[in-house]
């Protein structure tokens, strides 16, 4: 039987890397909920594995604050603290606007049209409503940019403050709005005309309005 040769490869993880994966995404859409005990042995036998790297996962998800492991015990999913963000937004939105500048010396046409169609999905989840498919499309229009600026350091750091923002977002119903598309727009002409010192501070902003946008929501539901 012929078998194509130009078919994308999948990557190969291993039995921990995919029960860490999991695990994390299920705390942060809430299929484990905060406060959750958790049997690891239940959980191996929901990811098909053994108990060894479903531990493992536990162990680092704790190091990176998703779960408290009481040794003797027990094992809980963390609680999702609306205060946080003031920890996390301000360190990201650093980053991002630091991956926005060295972004541009790698920059392609390619990368361009990227952004410029994602930031078009974007905006439609917006504008259709669907502010689950927004939160998801808007960390996509993100993670190019972090990708293109090609800095190992910067990536990991991000990925880990990312990941908790995306739960703390999602629990919380975070809504983004039209001005994140305007934003958008400013930051991919920016990048075109290779305006670094302009393009940082529009960036950082884009993450910090998140801020008063998040206590906003949080008041008027008070």
């Amino acid at each position: 039987m012929p078998i194509p040769s130009d078919h994308s490869k999948p990557i190969r993880q291993s039995a921990k890397e995919n029960a860490y994966n999991q695990l994390q995404q299920w705390i942060i859409d809430g299929t484990l909920l905060p406060g959750e005990k958790l049997n690891d042995m239940e959980l191996a036998n929901a990811l098909g594995v053994s108990r060894t790297p479903v531990r493992e996962s536990l162990q680092i998800l704790e190091v990176h604050g998703f779960v408290k492991m009481y040794p003797g015990k027990a094992t809980q999913v963390t609680e999702v603290e609306k205060e946080s963000i003031n920890d996390l937004l301000p360190p990201l939105a650093a980053l991002q606007s630091l991956s926005a500048e060295l972004a541009i010396n790698h920059l392609t046409d390619d990368i361009i049209d990227i952004l410029e169609n994602t930031n078009n999905q974007f905006a439609q989840a917006i504008r259709s409503e669907n502010y689950y498919a927004a939160l998801k499309t808007d960390e996509e229009f993100h993670q190019i940019i972090v990708d293109t600026a090609n800095n190992p350091y910067i990536s990991s750091v991000v990925d880990a403050l990312q990941a908790h923002v995306r739960r703390l977002f999602f629990h919380n119903s975070i809504v983004l709005t039209e001005k994140s598309i305007d934003e958008h727009k400013t930051i991919i002409d920016l990048m075109k005309n290779l305006d670094k010192q302009s393009v940082s501070p529009v960036m950082k902003e884009n993450w910090l309005r998140s801020i008063d946008e998040f206590y906003k929501k949080n008041n008027k539901e008070k």
